[in-house]
């Protein structure tokens, strides 16, 4: 097992292969079925590029995450949990994780998660609609990350980038090109949102995620001060 290229996500060579791996915040437990690895007195958990958009920029060379210790995320579309447990295993017990969806199938499954991870709390909001959960956050926070599928999914990044996000913070938007329009090509409306993005954050870097997951990409911004 090695550092990988951000602190708190680990490689470890399997076959012709790198796998990424975090360290488990909660020895002997999965949330997804993920492979658990021993190695010492630490116990790592496989980090399934497939169904993990976060997992699949990592390994397509992402350049930044801006996820680190003790960070405090807001992860909007957090459904089950897959990708926010890794994000949790990340920023560590100083850290916190808001894990907010309007699913409520999805969501009585993550509050399970959030029993067993006290750096996470479940949030049944409507993402949409920041202003609903305005007073359960706090103040700011260090990062903005979103995986919602919805044709407006870049005005309500934005919104919670707006309300939350600290300066100097990132934000991460994991944009799903046929919710955006069926009928165009996806590199065009990556080229549409990216244009949108510029006119209110820096991109620091931009990854189509295939072949992990198709007709998706990873916008990773900066807020400026």
């Amino acid at each position: 097992m090695k550092q990988g290229r951000f602190k708190g996500v680990f490689e470890q060579r399997k076959g012709r292969r790198n796998n990424i791996l975090t360290r488990n915040l909660t020895p002997g437990k999965t949330v997804y079925d993920e492979l658990l690895v021993r190695e010492g007195k630490n116990e790592y958990r496989e980090w399934n590029p497939k169904k993990s958009k976060l997992g699949a920029a990592i390994l397509k060379g992402i350049k930044e995450i801006g996820i680190e210790e003790n960070s405090v995320v807001l992860y909007l579309g957090a459904a089950y949990g897959t990708t926010a447990s890794h994000v949790s295993d990340i920023v560590g017990k100083k850290g916190f994780v808001f894990a907010l969806d309007f699913a409520p199938r999805v969501m009585r499954d993550m509050v399970f998660v959030c029993e067993e991870r006290k750096n996470m709390a479940p949030m049944f909001f409507d993402a949409n609609k920041p202003e609903e959960y305005k007073d359960k956050m706090v103040k700011e926070v260090d990062v903005v990350y979103m995986d919602i599928a919805q044709r407006n999914q870049t005005e309500i990044f934005l919104k919670n980038v707006d309300m939350f996000l600290r300066k100097g913070g990132y934000g991460l938007l994991a944009l799903k090109a046929r919710s955006v329009d069926v009928t165009a090509q996806p590199r065009k409306i990556f080229e549409s949102v990216r244009r949108e993005l510029e006119k209110h954050l820096k991109i620091i870097d931009f990854k189509i995620l295939e072949p992990f997951e198709k007709d998706h990409c990873m916008f990773v911004c900066k807020k400026g001060g």
